[in-house]
């Protein structure tokens, strides 16, 4: 057989069956014809072949065709992006989580970050020398001893107070349990004028017997010879409340006037809630003087608003407030602003 022509068994039976013998196929079918009753076995075999078969007899129920290996594939990547867009979410979705819980912490700390910044500027401008000649910590003035004006009419108190007292304003006080009818402001014209504050100013209460029932003082901290302090220093480490206190006569301990732990209580912030724009803080206390119960009040107060507008600290406005009051009176502190017109009226 030539070497073309050969086959296997395989492909002889396949031929066998698929192409019959020319010969025999012509050849009369010697079978007989099946009979009524041979036709039933007959029919239930082919049902039973049709069901192995997967074949119905009014149609052809479909075998699941077999994937390809391109389509298996392209099944596996398909799942695979699917897990990667799913992972992409979840990333994204986190990380705007952290981005925000950021964006909160960063603006919680604002106002922190501006207080250590405005408290480094100040202490930094003490360690510097000031070249501005009113940051010289040079003593102008004197403060008058308050606790002698006790008692005094109008004009004891006033020729008591000699500097060139004068009285540059005085309003009624109508208030229903308290002993001062009477509110006098006096100008010191003879001290020297700090350039933003004016003239030393001294207050005056009178009772409605016209006896002085409430006096107090205000002054530029640089007249007093205090400098550039710090808020904070000046009250912790240099007291210069009970300095003051003590030179109109008022002796407290060391100590007695204290700041809130809390920064902001005493803080002032602009708009944009980290510009420093002033430091404000009362203090008060009691007193016995000559065997007689004082109350004893301060302010302390620091305005950085021209500061602020010319970027040098030395320009920052350091003024204190002393009063001494018998118990029950009480007079109105000078308003912002007012203060400053007063005492350079």
């Amino acid at each position: 057989m030539p070497k073309h022509a050969r086959t296997d068994s395989n492909t002889e039976e396949f031929l066998e069956d698929e192409y019959p013998d020319a010969v025999e196929s012509l050849e009369p079918d010697v079978s007989a014809p099946m009979l009524i009753g041979d036709r039933e076995p007959a029919q239930a075999g082919m049902v039973v072949a049709e069901q192995k078969g997967g074949r119905g007899r009014h149609g052809d129920k479909k075998l699941k065709p077999e994937l390809s290996a391109q389509q298996r594939k392209s099944r596996r990547m398909r799942r695979l992006l699917i897990v990667v867009v799913v992972l992409l979410v979840a990333l994204i979705g986190a990380l705007g989580y952290f981005t925000w819980m950021l964006f909160q912490e960063s603006q919680n700390l604002a106002t922190q970050q501006a207080q250590q910044q405005s408290d480094q500027e100040v202490e930094a401008l003490q360690g510097s020398e000031a070249q501005d000649a009113s940051t010289i910590a040079t003593k102008t003035t004197e403060v008058p001893d308050l606790s002698q004006l006790m008692g005094m009419t109008q004009d004891e108190a006033v020729a008591a107070l000699k500097r060139g007292a004068t009285v540059t304003s005085e309003r009624q006080v109508n208030e229903e349990g308290n002993p001062v009818k009477s509110s006098l402001t006096v100008a010191l014209t003879d001290e020297p004028a700090d350039s933003r504050l004016g003239t030393p100013t001294v207050y005056l209460g009178l009772d409605e017997d016209g006896a002085i029932v409430m006096t107090g003082y205000s002054a530029a901290m640089s007249a007093l010879g205090f400098g550039t302090l710090s808020f904070a220093d000046a009250v912790k480490n240099e007291n210069i409340v009970e300095k003051t206190l003590g030179e109109a006569g008022i002796q407290v301990e060391a100590g007695s006037a204290k700041l809130p732990e809390d920064k902001s209580e005493y803080s002032t912030y602009a708009s944009d809630g980290t510009t420093l724009v002033q430091e404000k803080c009362s203090f008060s206390g009691t007193v016995v003087i000559d065997e007689v119960e004082y109350n004893w009040s301060a302010v302390l107060m620091y305005d950085y608003k021209l500061a602020n507008a010319s970027g040098n600290l030395a320009d920052t406005i350091r003024q204190i407030y002393i009063y001494l009051e018998t118990p029950g009176a009480e007079i109105e502190e000078p308003a912002e602003g007012e203060a400053d017109a007063e005492t350079q009226a």
